[in-house]
């Protein structure tokens, strides 16, 4: 591969993880349409927003143009494995006082400058025991995973503590495409897929007049201890109305996690399959969903028949993460 669609090929990833819903708005002050990103954090930025991380360092905040800087594999790597806005928001402000405010899009620069300060310099609405306390040499401009995305990872698994869900792994969702959707327009529809997990919700983007659209978009979910089934539901996008429901499905990911959990480290075995999500009339399934281990990871294809309306295919890639990866 040259190394032109090698750098093409890491900006699409990139471009894909900045379409998620919760990295549409800046982390820190929900300003729209972010074009910003700290690498090391994990987190997409506005403009303002920025200009006060480039103020802390990079020792503690690198940021990068989304689409002006160049991106190493390592850095496009590091924002795909924190997942996002969400899930690094999840631990750097999982301590946030009750009725603290956050500065929004039309804050001042003072106002933006303490909370960053605040949320990532000082780590105050961080979980006391998961805090970097060593001081600034504990950070490394030179690598990403000595950084405090490295942190993150681990610590989106932490265990229950005053009222913190306890993470046992995550799920890595890969929206492959659909088919034969349903209209909801005139002749077409604009459709989007909604994943929910326990009282997490995240989304594709919008393929507009499109009833077989193609994704390929990977969606991050934690997956709590007491896990139940997750949620797919299919939406037509109405600017003027609310959003049609176009076919909704549930997808049992017990058979993943235990079958996972039964091999331990897949790295330590070849290619194979391990489980299987059987096809039957109380589930969505077109056919038997197969769990497999594929180079050293966790895998199952699922293609599912929307339910509840009158047409429609979903086919989806998962994949399990668990604690020790």
């Amino acid at each position: 591969m040259s190394g032109v669609t090698r750098a093409t090929s890491a900006k699409v990833r990139l471009r894909g993880l900045l379409n998620q819903a919760d990295n549409r708005t800046c982390a820190d002050c929900g300003a729209p349409d972010p074009k910003w990103a700290s690498v090391n954090i994990g987190v997409f930025l506005c403009l303002k927003c920025c200009g006060v991380h480039r103020s802390l360092g990079t020792h503690i905040s690198k940021v990068l143009s989304v689409a002006l800087d160049e991106w190493s594999d390592e850095e496009i790597e590091s924002m795909i494995e924190v997942g996002g806005n969400s899930s690094a928001n999840s631990i750097y402000e999982s301590y946030k006082p009750e009725g603290y405010k956050k500065p929004g899009p039309n804050s001042s620069n003072d106002e933006r400058r303490r909370f960053i300060r605040s949320k990532y310099e000082e780590q105050e609405f961080v979980k006391p025991s998961l805090r970097i306390t060593s001081g600034r040499n504990s950070y490394s401009s030179s690598s990403v995973q000595s950084s405090i995305s490295g942190k993150i990872l681990d610590t989106i698994l932490s265990h229950k503590s005053d009222g913190m869900v306890e993470f046992i792994g995550l799920l890595k969702v890969k929206v492959v495409k659909g088919t034969n959707l349903a209209i909801r327009d005139m002749m077409t529809s604009d459709p989007y897929v909604l994943l929910t997990l326990g009282q997490q919700t995240v989304q594709t983007t919008v393929k507009s007049s499109d009833l077989n659209p193609v994704w390929n978009e990977e969606l991050m979910l934690s997956v709590p201890n007491d896990y139940k089934p997750m949620k797919l539901q299919v939406y037509d996008h109405d600017t003027f109305s609310s959003d049609d429901i176009m076919g909704e499905a549930e997808i049992d990911i017990q058979p993943l996690i235990t079958s996972a959990m039964s091999y331990g480290d897949p790295q330590m075995f070849g290619d194979m399959q391990i489980g299987k999500w059987l096809k039957s009339n109380d589930n969505a399934l077109m056919e038997d969903s197969i769990v497999n281990i594929v180079d050293g990871r966790v895998r199952q294809e699922v293609s599912l028949q929307l339910q509840n309306v009158e047409s429609g295919e979903i086919y989806l890639e998962v994949e399990w993460l668990s604690l020790d990866q």
